[in-house]
């Protein structure tokens, strides 16, 4: 690459006192932080280790460095699988949360509870009436529970996947979504 702005005057020329032992025939040397093993120029601590000399102009706040970027594209495939995945785990927390439940409810003995109470109003001199604990057996409850988790698992992939071809399309005229993110030092 090809200098096209002349000669200009050596960088110690921009500062108040130029440093006397560099002439501008010499290339440019930065002050170093650390002096180097032959200088002895009052830095050294005890044991001889090097002492960090302070920058001047230094600032002492650190910089956040912020980057505006925009969504203009949600790739729909990519979308049903994420939304594919997170509503299996759904579904298998879903089960998992009935079968606790239940399980809890029949230790305390909820389902005996309200199961005597609904058998004595339903019931008649020929009949028992309506078993509830039946009813609401485990095996029951957890197929119940699974056919409604298969079902959101379907609907929630295909309603993600919808959505990523709406937002593509409302993309396409308002231009996305803009973020910021910002960098934590």
């Amino acid at each position: 690459m090809t200098d096209t702005r002349g000669q200009q005057p050596p960088y110690e020329a921009y500062g108040s006192t130029p440093q006397p032992q560099q002439q501008a025939a010499q290339p440019y040397h930065p002050p170093q932080a650390y002096p180097q093993p032959g200088d002895d120029g009052g830095t050294q601590g005890r044991g001889g280790a090097a002492v960090r000399r302070p920058r001047t102009g230094a600032r002492t706040t650190p910089r956040t460095r912020k980057a505006r970027l925009r969504v203009s594209k949600a790739d729909p495939w990519s979308v049903m699988k994420v939304s594919f995945l997170l509503s299996i785990a759904l579904g298998v927390c879903t089960i998992i949360a009935a079968a606790v439940l239940w399980m809890v409810m029949d230790a305390m003995g909820v389902f005996s509870t309200v199961g005597g109470t609904i058998s004595e109003a339903t019931g008649s001199n020929e009949s028992n009436g309506f078993d509830l604990q039946s009813f609401l057996s485990l095996p029951r409850v957890l197929l119940f529970t699974s056919v409604i988790a298969v079902i959101d698992v379907v609907l929630a992939t295909a309603l993600g996947t919808l959505g990523a071809f709406i937002y593509n399309l409302s993309a396409g005229f308002v231009g996305g979504v803009e973020l910021t993110l910002a960098e934590d030092e």
